[in-house]
């Protein structure tokens, strides 16, 4: 089932998740609505938090080398933790949760990661690129971070004024 992704301000988005400790049912048909949600967005990835699920989740799914996202490369993260971090890298993010906003956020190059698939099973992986920034990313979620806040003051100011003006528009 597709679901509503809330959007900046919606003050759930600053809301700190909560682990996962009943790998039952629910759990899967929420991973299952997140990736179908996702695709239907257009993302590539998506925190439970992001679909007002306040759960250490988040699912990640780069397109293959034809660009396409296939249900192969889905990789479901449950109660993830970064464990070290190395190296430094600007990347153009992009937020399903703060759309048609992009701009260049600085993260770990390489990260070392612990988390739980659907099953409860304890995964330890080693992601670098693209993987990399998308994990740290919808980690930030979980925290109750968006990577507009990791932007420099002006570049916030400067965000915060055109946003304003889009919600207004909208109205």
């Amino acid at each position: 089932m597709i679901r509503e992704v809330i959007t900046y301000p919606n003050k759930l988005l600053k809301q700190k998740s909560q682990d996962v400790e009943d790998f039952d049912q629910s759990i899967h048909t929420l991973l299952d609505d997140m990736y179908e949600t996702m695709l239907t967005k257009n993302g590539i990835g998506l925190a439970a938090i992001q679909i007002a699920e306040p759960l250490n989740i988040l699912i990640i799914n780069l397109p293959n080398e034809n660009d396409e996202q296939t249900k192969e490369n889905l990789i479901e993260i449950i109660n993830p933790k970064i464990l070290n971090k190395k190296g430094s890298t600007l990347y153009t993010e992009g937020c399903l949760s703060v759309p048609e906003y992009y701009e260049d956020v600085e993260r770990a190059e390489w990260i070392k990661v612990s988390y739980q698939d659907r099953n409860g099973n304890l995964l330890e992986k080693e992601y670098d690129g693209l993987m990399a920034i998308a994990f740290q990313h919808e980690c930030d979620h979980l925290n109750g971070e968006l990577f507009i806040e990791k932007l420099s003051f002006l570049k916030r100011k400067k965000f915060e004024k055109e946003w304003k003006k889009k919600l207004k528009g909208k109205k």
